[in-house]
């Protein structure tokens, strides 16, 4: 009888030596690279923890699915975001002949500068409304006059409902402000330092804002702080950059505000 026990009992201890080692080696099979490993030796109770948890959930684990995004349409549908067909239909909608010859870019050129465009709110009484009209906020900044131009476009109609004028708004600048800022920093007496630290850090001359990684933010004038070059800030569209060489560090140009509407840097220090 003791015999029989012992051959039970082997025939146990066996069986449970083989599911921990298939365990094992499914749990390997499935862990990415080395994720779960302990290198300091301390690993095998854990590892046996996670690889129990982990053979119990195989059975049920399917493949992961990566889902395509879905193509975009040419017209959105209630509070959907604005497809790229409609951001580029009301940009041509709101700079109509007469705005675009009236204004000016940053660049000093004819055309207004653009912002941004975003989804419109709905009218209060249409917020109930299911068909209510697709409506646009295109903005501008006018550099001939100071001037942020909004223009609300009726997608379903193709009209300008409304276009709202303010001065001494300064909403964020785009991109092409900070590129045209960095112009005219680097081509400044004023941009030395700048042109002398990026060739510090890379031996190269500094001649274009592509060199550079950029970000931004609007400055505005304290009455009576600034030299008499940026006291207009604020009314004029003024920055502030901070730029990074490409792939490297960043440099200090805090002291520096460039008036993008007069097309000159001034210096807080």
């Amino acid at each position: 009888m003791r015999k029989i026990v012992h051959r039970h009992l082997g025939k146990v201890v066996a069986g449970a030596a083989i599911a921990v080692a298939g365990t094992a080696v499914m749990v390997g099979i499935t862990l990415p690279g080395s994720a779960g490993a302990d290198d300091s030796g301390r690993g095998p109770a854990g590892s046996q923890q996670a690889g129990s948890e982990q053979g119990q959930g195989l059975a049920a684990a399917r493949p992961g699915v990566v889902e395509q995004a879905p193509a975009q349409g040419d017209k959105g549908t209630g509070r959907d975001p604005l497809t790229d067909d409609e951001t580029a239909r009301v940009e041509r909608i709101a700079a109509d002949r007469q705005l675009f010859g009236s204004s000016e870019n940053v660049e000093g050129k004819r055309g207004p500068q653009r912002i941004g465009v975003d989804l419109a709110e709905p009218e209060e009484n249409e917020l109930d409304d299911p068909g209510a009209p697709r409506r646009a906020d295109v903005t501008f900044y006018d550099y001939g006059n100071d001037t942020l131009v909004t223009r609300t476009v009726n997608l379903d109609t193709g009209k300008v409902e409304r276009t709202d004028t303010q001065h001494g708004t300064q909403p964020p600048l785009g991109r092409d402000e900070m590129t045209e800022a960095a112009r005219l920093l680097i081509a400044d007496p004023l941009g030395a330092g700048l042109r002398a630290d990026y060739k510090d850090a890379t031996g190269k001359e500094l001649t274009s804002p592509d060199q550079l990684t950029l970000n931004s933010m609007v400055y505005r004038a304290t009455p009576g702080a600034q030299p008499g070059l940026l006291a207009k800030c604020g009314e004029h569209r003024c920055v502030r950059l901070f730029p990074k060489v490409r792939n490297g560090s960043w440099i200090d140009s805090r002291d520096l505000v460039i008036d993008l509407s007069a097309r000159k840097v001034g210096t807080l220090g």
